[in-house]
């Protein structure tokens, strides 16, 4: 079989077969790029749905499974159109960014660990103060469809850098927004999240954690908070919340979340912290950045108390 398709493809012309070369490659192409559009998002899942179902109805038609193709074959052209309803907010971003150039070139480095460093060292530290912070980490999918009224930074990440963005002053307006690490720097400060939708949180939640929860639903990313009311960090990823962590705590839960176990488990052993098996290193840990040992000046009086 594989001799007659070579004698096939060997009979047609270079210009037909380089025809036949370049259509294959648009069209895969097209079809790669929308799968990283989507990726780590909630269009994902729903992708999945649809895979699933388009599976059942194949294999209904080819086993004739009367009823199920029947049933599946009547509700498909409904199902795509609540499909396409519910989800036109996404397909209309989706359709803005095809033209748009990072679209076509876009390419994301990995989270770095030191990034992950200085954001524990800024929550523990603002903690402690009982200062509010949100630290969101973009990952596979973009934050920036979902972001509005941020200020644009791209600077070095710092321990001392985040703490004075979130230091609260009236003469401060980035300090009740969300700073953006991107590419292991500090994208933007100041950023709007959405608010998640789940009405049966925990009223003690307040603006900060729900926003936390929100971005965490529709994208990716993985967000640390800090409560200025309980002095407390917590995690948000995939639409769940782990309150009531400490500096280890958070560093453990954010390297899982953020690597494979594999890696986040080598990462804290050569951090000199226990994975989550209890083994650790006994190399001590590497010294601190200038950023970490920087003095860091007392928290002004708080501007506002909506967050907790």
């Amino acid at each position: 079989m594989h001799a007659e398709w070579l004698r096939v493809i060997l009979r047609r012309a270079p210009l037909e077969l380089l025809r036949d070369v370049v259509d294959i490659t648009v069209v895969a192409y097209a079809i790669y790029r929308i799968l990283l559009l989507v990726r780590g998002t909630r269009a994902a899942q729903v992708g999945q749905g649809l895979l699933l179902i388009a599976v059942v109805y194949a294999i209904s038609q080819r086993l004739e499974l009367i009823t199920t193709y029947t049933l599946l074959d009547r509700s498909l052209t409904s199902f795509l159109v609540f499909v396409v309803v519910i989800f036109q907010a996404d397909i209309r971003r989706a359709l803005m960014r095809v033209g748009d150039r990072p679209f076509f070139l876009r390419w994301r480095k990995p989270v770095d660990a030191p990034a992950v460093e200085e954001v524990i060292a800024a929550a523990e530290g603002l903690a402690k103060r009982r200062i509010g912070a949100l630290f969101v980490f973009e990952r596979d999918a973009s934050v920036d469809d979902f972001v509005s009224q941020c200020t644009i930074i791209d600077a070095e990440l710092s321990t001392a850098l985040l703490f004075t963005v979130f230091l609260p002053s009236q003469d401060n307006p980035l300090h009740d927004g969300a700073v953006i690490i991107r590419n292991g720097r500090v994208a933007a400060a100041g950023a709007v999240l959405p608010l998640t939708s789940n009405g049966g949180l925990d009223r003690q939640l307040g603006t900060r954690h729900r926003a936390a929860l929100g971005i965490s639903e529709e994208t990716d990313a993985a967000v640390v908070v800090v409560s200025e009311e309980r002095g407390e960090i917590s995690l948000c990823f995939n639409g769940n919340i782990v309150r009531g962590l400490d500096a280890q705590t958070a560093r453990q839960a954010l390297y899982g979340v953020l690597y494979s176990k594999r890696q986040a488990a080598a990462l804290l052993r050569e951090a000199g912290q226990p994975s989550r098996d209890g083994r650790k290193s006994l190399r001590p840990p590497p010294p601190p950045s200038r950023s970490a040992v920087r003095p860091v000046p007392e928290a002004a009086p708080r501007a506002s108390g909506d967050d907790r």
